[in-house]
């Protein structure tokens, strides 16, 4: 059977919203509300937050040590890297990639996305990667925050070996989709649930995908003013079962919610971390 990893990367310096991870949503964490709505997923066999070896993230090791959660430290400037090495400890055979400022993660679509890499718990992986996100010109028809990007162990290793630019060590995922063809990855006109096609490198991957395009929603948290939306997201619901039709659902009955963060711009995959040069 094959084992499948978690893994959130989480850091205290954020260049927009320091401390981000730690800072409180309801009653818990940004961080503890991305980890227990992973672990909720059903193909997921273990949750690792890797966090870095700098002192500044102490507190994300510490907090990981005192809820239980399995952590790990790296780079701080190679993200690629502390994936690698996090997957090859656990001797996992597929990686799921989360970032920490995504406290809506469906456990849904998490197992949207691994099924559709393995095409069963005991097969052979027909995907290298998949996605149900990518950055322009590729584009996306889920909403901003729930990103969850999916991966074989072995293309994992490729891309630590062979991805040189900044970019790609510091997003992780970027050497996956870098260069393949915008139209192998467009949504088809017969609303199939994902689409694909070969890289330039000879990988397998595919965008999964949402009819109507949902895009344009941003539910991540990257700012103060990102933070206040989920904030105000969550106190709505009694607990954390919702689902992320749930928050749909409440911000269409409730279109000034997305007022608060509307003027914030995405960052892209080619924009890096300049205070890491």
């Amino acid at each position: 059977m094959l084992k499948t990893i978690a893994i959130i990367q989480a850091r205290m310096s954020s260049s927009r919203l320091p401390g981000k991870v730690l800072l409180p949503i309801g009653e818990r964490t940004m961080l503890a509300w991305v980890v227990e709505r992973t672990r909720r997923a059903a193909t997921i066999d273990d949750v690792f937050v890797a966090t870095t070896t700098d002192p500044s993230d102490d507190p994300v090791a510490e907090f990981c040590k005192a809820q239980g959660y399995r952590g790990t430290r790296g780079s701080i400037h190679d993200v690629l890297d502390r994936y690698y090495h996090t997957a090859k400890a656990a001797r996992a055979d597929v990686v799921v990639r989360i970032t920490a400022d995504c406290p809506l993660i469906d456990p849904v679509l998490v197992d949207d996305a691994v099924n559709t890499l393995i095409g069963g718990r005991t097969s052979t992986p027909r995907f290298d990667f998949v996605a149900n996100r990518l950055p322009e010109p590729w584009g996306r028809t889920y909403p901003i925050g729930l990103d969850t990007e999916v991966f074989t162990f072995e293309a994992l290793e490729k891309a630590w070996k062979r991805a040189l630019l900044k970019h790609q060590r510091e997003h992780v995922t970027a050497f996956f989709y870098d260069e393949t063809p915008v139209e192998y990855l467009r949504p088809r006109v017969d609303n199939a649930p994902f689409s694909s096609g070969m890289t330039p490198d000879g990988m397998q991957i595919a965008l999964l995908h949402h009819q109507p395009d949902y895009g344009h929603q941003r539910w991540t948290v990257d700012t103060p003013e990102d933070l206040e939306l989920i904030r105000r997201i969550v106190a709505r619901f009694p607990n954390d079962r919702f689902a992320w039709k749930d928050v749909l659902a409440l911000v269409e009955s409730e279109p000034q919610l997305m007022q608060i963060n509307a003027q914030i711009k995405h960052k892209t995959h080619l924009d890096v971390d300049e205070r890491t040069q």
